[in-house]
């Protein structure tokens, strides 16, 4: 293989990492089950949650793995208003526990919604302030955390006690 090829070569395998985070569209929630987020390489799944006007529907990115949990969405410049990363503990985790979130090197203003064993909404935690290193904490055992917009649960009617569903990838 020739240097120049070599070269092509890696540029092509680098711009996949180098690309900005883009908006998903909103029909992508029934086919995210097979999807990629184009930014994080995490799959994407459909995460219903109650609202004011019936379920709301968001494409989230599925963090499974303690390196992307905690990665969560550092660094993001955008979240579209229904896209949102879906934390999930039990994959390696035997029994919940307490959560508490903090929003270094985030840029962005979330909604860190926590959610117990059985699907119902714990705690909302609107509009955090990005970089702040201020805990975050659930009221109670969280095995699960959906982040969303900042503001979008409030805009949405998403309220504590409501119930929120998904399927794993």
């Amino acid at each position: 293989m020739n240097i120049a090829r070599v070269a092509s070569l890696a540029v092509l395998l680098l711009l996949p990492g180098c690309a900005p985070a883009s908006t998903l569209p909103a029909a992508a929630a029934s086919e995210s089950a097979s999807k990629i987020h184009p930014v994080s390489g995490l799959p994407l799944i459909a995460v219903k949650v109650a609202a004011a006007n019936g379920p709301h529907s968001f494409v989230a990115e599925y963090a499974s793995t303690p390196e992307q949990r905690e990665r969560g969405l550092m660094f993001r410049t955008e979240l579209g208003a229904d896209e949102a990363m879906l934390f999930d503990f039990t994959t390696t985790e035997a029994v919940p526990v307490r959560r508490s979130f903090w929003m270094r090197n985030t840029y962005i203003p979330l909604d860190i919604i926590f959610i117990r064993a059985d699907s119902t909404i714990d705690t909302i935690a609107a509009n955090t302030v990005p970089y702040s290193l201020t805990p975050v904490p659930s009221k109670g055992p969280a095995p699960y955390v959906l982040e969303i917009p900042g503001g979008r649960a409030a805009e949405l009617g998403i309220r504590e006690g409501g119930k929120v569903h998904f399927t794993r990838p």
